[in-house]
């Protein structure tokens, strides 16, 4: 039967010669290698479906997906499980112009590049599963790739809407020459154009300042996309093929005035960083040589950020403000005449941001290890408090009359436990409310100036100097990005006394807390007594982080004043885990004349503590008795662009109003800022001129110091 069949099948060939025979056979041979080829390229063209590894975001990172890939449609689906393939999917893309690469990280990771920037980080179970993910993706794109440039070459009235020949061309088709029209030859006739009206735009260059040819560039830009919008508003709305509802021309409208929006803002940015170098491309003085190009503008090119109102005041966006290093700008000098007092004192009791981040939080500590330095760790913006670090520190002096006290006392005894008691009084003014916030980290260059005025009556004295309050005023700077030191000084010139300070912190990641460790020296000077008092700040530590929040601080202080031989040893104690009071304080003076222990103290630094004397005398602060001062501070307006209330105010205002989209952006507006001034200094070679500091050894001296 086989040996019949064979030989019926090649009868036909029995006249033919010899290499016409063999040709026939070459050819049968190519037609079945080709029905194999479609089979394969049938079978390889079915749906392909099955369960991938999805890196989903940061928060979850690799989820099971169910895909599913449609090689007639072109997309890419994916379900969270296999039985929701009837619902709608949770993601999908277009293949077409898609890029599809295997991952150099292992032999199951290969990624999907979409057109529209969308891209799928995908993890298959085996090196087989992956290279028939990768095979079928790259057939499916390579073939819709070739479908839509295929539909690109054809005549504009074979395809859907204008697309980009409109744009290419210079003008829009218009919706008469869009209908096919048959000549005497029934031919389709080509689509009639507008004539361009704009043109695209040209060269100019400039070589005085390169940004009069962006700016060229810009206008005519505009002008473009201004005649563009109006051969758009020119078409019907309804009744045509093309109309001006249509989604791609609206779509063609919003990504002209956006684009053009972006790269207003982003020139913006390049001319206020070279006015802050100084210098123009060629070299010289930065002169404005800029055209004004408001006028140029069309209303109808604004931005949605332009017509709607932010929340938070009149700013719409970081890239708005101006874009200054703190080396270009001017020392101001304070008046405190012009300083008013602080309508309330500081409170954040907020707990909001914690509570409906806690998400956040909980995958921000997976990512640390116990014992790390948190000190380059960006943290999420809510959990911010509404205040500089700088203006913390000032806050520490809420009661000015308890430290200006200090210089009316007589003995040297007395004036170490006036010292101990303002030191002990100092913390709970500066940690308002229960909640463990992070104040803003100071950018390199800010500053923070205010003031206190203390009738003499307030610290014991029948009369001063002529009955006017004591002005005790205050000063800080950051000095240092790396490591980030804070610099302040306090200072009551009438008084003769002062206090510097060269702090830095060290954050460390501890599990359920966070540690902060205070590193630097504070020096308290009595110059009419010329004695110094030498101490360090304790460690505050944040517990609870992922409940209720709250702080409280750990250390051991070594307070000693070398010219009278008076020390103080003090010990703020952590709650134990079981049982044990909260912000529990002890503390020891000691007469190192004698050896002797003149006295001690116990209670709480936030409420109250005891002092007991070796006479058996005792004496009981309340800190709630104690009156707080508010400081006094100029307006915001007539602040320089780095004082701390002004260069956070947007990040502040945000805040305030629950806004944390916007003061995230502010916020990083302001980083990276000092990011470039550090990178600028650094190819340059130069170091930061600080203001109102200069170092010595390692601490950092006020200049102008009493």
């Amino acid at each position: 039967m086989a040996a019949s069949t064979k030989k019926s099948d090649f009868e036909p060939l029995a006249s033919l010669s010899e290499s016409e025979r063999k040709q026939v056979l070459a050819v049968m041979q190519r037609a079945k290698e080709f029905d194999m080829k479609e089979e394969t390229k049938l079978k390889n063209w079915q749906p392909l479906e099955g369960q991938l590894t999805k890196f989903t975001n940061v928060m979850k990172g690799w989820q099971p997906r169910w895909f599913l890939l449609d090689p007639d449609s072109g997309m890419l689906e994916y379900f969270e499980k296999e039985e929701h393939k009837k619902h709608r999917p949770r993601g999908s893309i277009h293949l077409a112009s898609a890029v599809i690469s295997p991952s150099e990280e292992d032999s199951q990771t290969f990624s999907v590049s979409a057109a529209n920037a969308e891209v799928y980080k995908l993890r298959a179970t085996s090196t087989r599963e992956r290279q028939q993910w990768v095979d079928r993706l790259r057939q499916t794109a390579e073939h819709h790739s070739n479908l839509a440039n295929q539909q690109q070459s054809l005549p504009a009235e074979l395809q859907r809407g204008v697309r980009s020949q409109s744009v290419s061309s210079g003008g829009l088709v218009t919706p008469t020459s869009q209908k096919p029209r048959l000549s005497t030859s029934e031919n389709i006739a080509p689509p009639r154009l507008a004539p361009p009206s704009h043109r695209a735009p040209v060269a100019h260059p400039h070589l005085i300042d390169p940004f009069l040819e962006v700016k060229e560039y810009m206008m005519e830009a505009e002008d473009y996309s201004h005649g563009l919008t109006e051969k758009i508003n020119t078409l019907p709305y309804s009744g045509e093929p093309i109309c001006g509802l249509d989604s791609d021309m609206l779509l063609l409208k919003a990504t002209s005035a956006a684009t053009l929006q972006c790269l207003g803002q982003c020139l913006t940015m390049l001319q206020q960083r070279q006015e802050a170098y100084g210098i123009t491309a060629g070299g010289q003085s930065s002169v404005s040589a800029s055209l004004d190009m408001a006028p140029r503008r069309d209303s109808r090119t604004k931005s949605l950020a332009e017509s709607v109102h932010s929340p938070v005041g009149s700013f719409t966006s970081a890239c708005d403000l101006p874009f200054l290093l703190p080396e270009t700008n001017p020392v101001v000098v304070v008046d405190h005449d012009e300083e008013e007092e602080d309508v309330a004192e500081y409170k954040d009791t907020d707990l909001e941001g914690v509570e409906e981040h806690k998400s956040i939080i909980l995958h921000l500590l997976s990512q640390l290890k116990l014992g790390m330095d948190l000190t380059k760790v960006v943290l999420p913006t809510f959990i911010l408090e509404r205040r500089s670090l700088l203006e913390l520190f000032a806050d520490c002096m809420a009661h000015p009359d308890v430290f200006l006290r200090i210089t009316c006392l007589s003995s040297p005894e007395e004036r170490m436990m006036a010292v101990l008691e303002w030191y002990l009084t100092s913390f709970h003014a500066g940690r308002q409310g229960s909640i463990a916030k992070k104040p803003y980290n100071p950018i390199i260059g800010e500053t923070f100036h205010c003031s206190w005025r203390i009738p003499p009556e307030q610290i014991g004295e029948t009369s001063g100097d002529g009955g006017e309050p004591y002005l005790l005023s205050y000063t800080a700077e950051q000095v240092s990005h790396h490591p980030p030191v804070s610099a302040f000084y306090f200072e009551c010139p009438k008084k003769r006394v002062c206090v510097n300070a060269s702090i830095w912190t060290k954050s460390k990641f501890m599990g359920m807390s966070i540690g902060v460790v205070m590193v630097g020296k504070v020096v308290l000077k009595l110059l009419d007594f010329d004695e110094e008092y030498v101490f360090s700040l304790p460690s505050a530590y944040a517990r609870s982080i992922l409940t209720t929040p709250w702080v409280e601080m750990g250390d051991r202080i070594n307070m000693t004043c070398p010219q009278t031989n008076f020390s103080a040893g003090i010990i703020f104690h952590t709650k134990p885990f079981y049982g044990g009071r909260l912000h529990r304080v002890s503390a020891e003076v000691k007469n190192g004349n004698t050896g002797n222990i003149t006295c001690k103290v116990q209670g709480e630094w936030n409420s109250s503590f005891e002092f007991t004397y070796t006479n058996g005398n005792t004496k009981t602060v309340n800190v709630e008795d104690n009156k707080v001062w508010r400081k006094r501070v100029r307006p915001v307006q007539k602040q320089g662009d780095f004082e701390s209330r002004k260069l956070w105010q947007h990040v502040t205002s945000a805040l305030k109003v629950g806004d944390i989209n916007t003061a995230t952006e502010h916020k990083k507006f302001l980083e990276e800022r000092q990011r470039e001034g550090e990178r600028h200094r650094k190819d340059t070679n130069t170091a930061f001129p600080t203001k109102f500091f200069k170092k010595v050894g390692d601490a950092w001296l006020y200049k102008d110091m009493l």
